[in-house]
């Protein structure tokens, strides 16, 4: 039969089996066979003859359709495209019908996913749906199979719980019972394991069919037997037949299970591996995609900028540069310049290195890309290598966009060390990651951004130019920088009315010497919590020195129980080193004394630090005297020395050694500075002669007993003093400065304790905050873009 009839055929099928045409056009633009023949057509030829038009040239070509794959060469487009019919374009008329399932769109960033990860919910709500109207979901093969293994598990349920498992008797109850009462038909060995006792039809064995009972072995049961049945008196022809038979008690099936299903998961998973990819997102139940890259895409969800951070200017305007090029090129590229492939952010923690990187991001209006340096390095050979490729072809394909990679020490340290004569992983990772910096093109406009706490350790390749161009050092904050600092961070809250932030503002900063960023917003929080705590309608000064306190003390623990003895040696033990540091030059001033334990420590004192860098060897020395003014206060009040003293001991130590080994302030030893060990560093040998380890040890001995001599002097001479002071803090557990001024006097020395003090020869009570005149329009792009024109403030 030909594929095209011709024009009679066509006028004869036309009378004849309208009706069946008809059938089988509507079954092939459901996608059905359209050769698809039975009963239900042929009865429906004569109804459906009747209403043929012989004009209609639409009945003509669903009749074409029934005989023909495709249609006529030439006249494709007056046919309507079947979803089953290759190359037949669908008719104007006809609505399109819109498929329930929605469209996989694989973002790389995770943030949305079709297929499994964003439609399941709307299958199994339609799936649930169509349950509840009496519609079952035959047509879906999850459903089928859920259905299938449900129905399955079900069968074995009914088979286990309603099988005949018999009853259970003694070998005694057997014989006695059973065998001599002549109600066996006979015995059947199931297994070796058991005997299966069938009775004689009519013998009722308590709703039960048969009773069993075990036996040890085979050759023991057929001794016993045969012993019993003389002993009864059972003649050969009367004697029980035995049966032996194997049976399936399903214990085997059970041992199997456990294998049959991890079997069966791993088949499932590396049948959805390779797709699992791109239907639900990134790394979305599958574990075959382990060597995709996790770095996280932020767009347009950065709310930091960098009027939220301060205390670090200098290194602002470095990073702002980057901002600054990616909305304006073309005045650096004017002059030929290139924009710098990366910047380290380095410094102690809490300095704000990672909120700067976020500041940058959420000025420049372009992808922010963010990966752990730890996400990098796996158990498994390769995968930190891939993950790194992974990542650089994302931000590519993001571009322009941020790339900021946080604690990059972990995957970027020195090669070639502690590796013995393996294949290292991470020195794997950090090679692709050399490769895919410095294979940048200047044209991506790729910023590669990087935090780091430890410096020292990061492989010279890494900081090398054309890689990480700019090395950014973020410290601890001045006293300028901590009080623009506070202003930040006491935004939000609500202060008490008689308080105005910038005030409030200097004085906690002249009170937090060494504070970082983190320290600060840290405070400032615990100063909300505290006044919360107490139902106050404001935070006051009070709640913000509870919570500095809080912050360098530790919690406060008013329940701990101290004995007698114990609080008056501690209570001496403070007034020592407050006695000492008060009448010593160089010491700090002190704000606060308390004997109420804080942390670990049973006693703590606030001193006021001063904004210092470089410091002389008498000042040095004095603050090691009022260190050990808490030690030699027991000795000279109590005659006895307590466990009370081991940081003071610690820390005196420390610095004793600083001056004799890193600061070259020996005589003996003369003008030379050896690297003391980091504190958890193995030291394998040291970097001077065995000889001048011991004078270092000898030095070190004769400072910190020349200092603890000049503080016994000191308490001995003020032994009343310090009695006043113990007594006063058994009294009070608590002393202000004020009261240390009422029982010593005013100190003797000058000293610094406010804010304008500190700066007053500084020229400035604010920081710099002016920019080159080429950063000043940064938040203004000079294409003419309109979101980039928006005007921002910076601080």
């Amino acid at each position: 039969m030909k594929l095209y009839p011709s024009c009679k055929m066509v006028r004869l099928l036309r009378f004849t089996t309208a009706g069946s045409m008809k059938f089988w056009a509507d079954s092939w633009r459901r996608g059905s066979c359209v050769f698809s023949t039975n009963s239900a057509a042929v009865r429906n030829v004569s109804l459906h003859r009747m209403k043929l038009r012989l004009g209609s040239s639409e009945t003509l070509l669903s009749h074409l359709r029934a005989f023909s794959s495709k249609p006529p060469k030439g006249f494709e487009k007056f046919f309507p495209k079947s979803a089953g019919a290759p190359g037949v374009n669908r008719s104007a008329a006809e609505p399109k019908v819109k498929s329930n399932q929605p469209e996989a769109q694989g973002t790389r960033g995770g943030a949305s996913g079709g297929g499994r990860g964003g439609g399941g919910k709307k299958e199994d709500d339609s799936r649930w749906s169509r349950i509840l109207k009496g519609d079952f979901p035959w047509d879906e093969k999850d459903f089928r199979n859920v259905i299938i293994a449900g129905a399955g598990m079900l069968s074995v349920f009914v088979y286990l719980h309603f099988r005949d498992t018999g009853r259970e008797i003694s070998w005694k109850d057997f014989v006695n019972y059973y065998l001599a009462k002549g109600l066996v038909e006979r015995l059947e060995v199931v297994n070796k394991q058991y005997v299966r006792v069938l009775p004689v039809p009519g013998v009722n064995t308590s709703e039960v069919n048969y009773v069993w009972f075990n036996i040890g072995t085979v050759d023991t049961f057929e001794r016993n037997l045969e012993q019993a049945e003389r002993e009864l008196g059972l003649e050969d022809p009367h004697k029980l037949p035995v049966v032996y038979s194997t049976e399936s008690d399903g214990s085997f099936l059970m041992n199997m299970l456990p294998t049959v299903l991890l079997v069966g998961f791993l088949l499932f998973t590396l049948r959805r591996g390779p797709t699992a990819g791109g239907s639900g997102g990134r790394r979305a139940n599958n574990p075959l995609s382990m060597t995709e890259s996790t770095a996280k895409i932020i767009k347009n969800k950065i709310n930091v900028r960098f009027r939220d951070v301060a205390g670090c200017e200098e290194a602002k305007v470095e990073v702002l540069e980057f901002v600054n090029f990616l909305k304006n090129p073309k005045q650096y590229q004017d002059l030929g310049a290139k924009m710098p492939k990366g910047a380290v952010l380095s410094g102690p923690p809490g300095t704000g290195k990672t909120l700067l990187a976020k500041a940058t991001a959420g000025e420049a209006g372009v992808p922010f890309i963010t990966v752990n340096g730890s996400e990098f390095l796996e158990m498994f050979v390769g995968v930190g290598a891939a993950r790194v490729r992974d990542m650089f072809a994302l931000a590519r394909k993001h571009a322009p966009c941020i790339l900021f990679i946080d604690e990059i020490d972990a995957v970027g340290k020195k090669r070639g060390g502690g590796h013995f004569g393996g294949q290292s992983e991470q020195e794997n990772t950090l090679n692709q990651l050399l490769v895919e910096m410095d294979g940048f093109n200047n044209s991506t406009n790729v910023v590669v951004l990087a935090a780091t706490n430890r410096m020292d350790v990061l492989d010279p390749a890494l900081l090398r130019p054309g890689r990480f161009d700019r090395q950014i050092y973020i410290g601890h904050p001045d006293i300028k920088g901590r009080a623009s600092i506070f202003k930040v961070h006491l935004r939000p809250l609500k202060l008490d009315s008689s308080l105005t932030s910038d005030a409030l503002a200097r004085k906690l900063a002249a009170f937090t010497p060494g504070f970082t960023g983190a320290d600060i917003a840290n405070v400032c929080n615990e100063a909300a919590l505290i006044a919360a705590r107490h139902l106050s309608p404001a935070v006051s000064s009070i709640h913000f020195e509870q919570a500095v306190e809080r912050v360098i003390g530790g919690l406060e623990k008013k329940t701990q129980v101290l004995q007698p003895a114990e609080k008056t040696t501690v209570a001496y033990h403070e007034a020592g080193h407050a006695v000492v540091g008060w009448f010593l030059e160089h010491a700090d001033p002190l704000l606060k004394v308390s004997i109420i334990p804080r942390g670990k420590g049973l006693g703590y004192a606030q001193y006021l630090s001063k904004e210092q860098y470089l410091f002389s060897r008498e000042q040095l020395f004095d603050r090691m005297c009022m260190m050990l003014g808490g030690r030699v206060a027991e000795q000279v009040f109590f005659g006895r020395i307590t466990t009370g003293a081991q940081d003071d001991l610690r820390k005196v130590t420390q610095s004793a050694y600083a001056q004799i080994v890193q600061f070259g302030m020996s005589d003996v030893v003369g003008q030379m500075a050896f690297d003391l060990p980091r504190q958890g560093e193995l030291v394998s040998e040291k970097p001077y002669s065995e000889a001048t380890a011991q004078l270092i040890d000898q030095e070190v001995r004769s400072l910190i007993s020349k200092a603890f001599e000049r503080a016994h002097e000191l308490i001995t001479e003020k032994r009343e003093l310090v009695e006043q002071v113990g007594k006063r803090l058994l009294e009070k557990e608590v002393l202000e400065k004020a009261d240390m001024m009422e029982l010593l006097g005013p100190r003797p020395f000058e000293e610094k304790s406010t804010y304008e003090e500190f700066l007053e020869e500084t020229g400035s009570f604010e920081e710099d905050i002016s920019l080159p005149e080429g950063l000043k329009d940064w938040n203004q792009s000079k294409g003419g873009s309109s979101q980039q024109q928006k005007q921002a403030v910076y601080l």
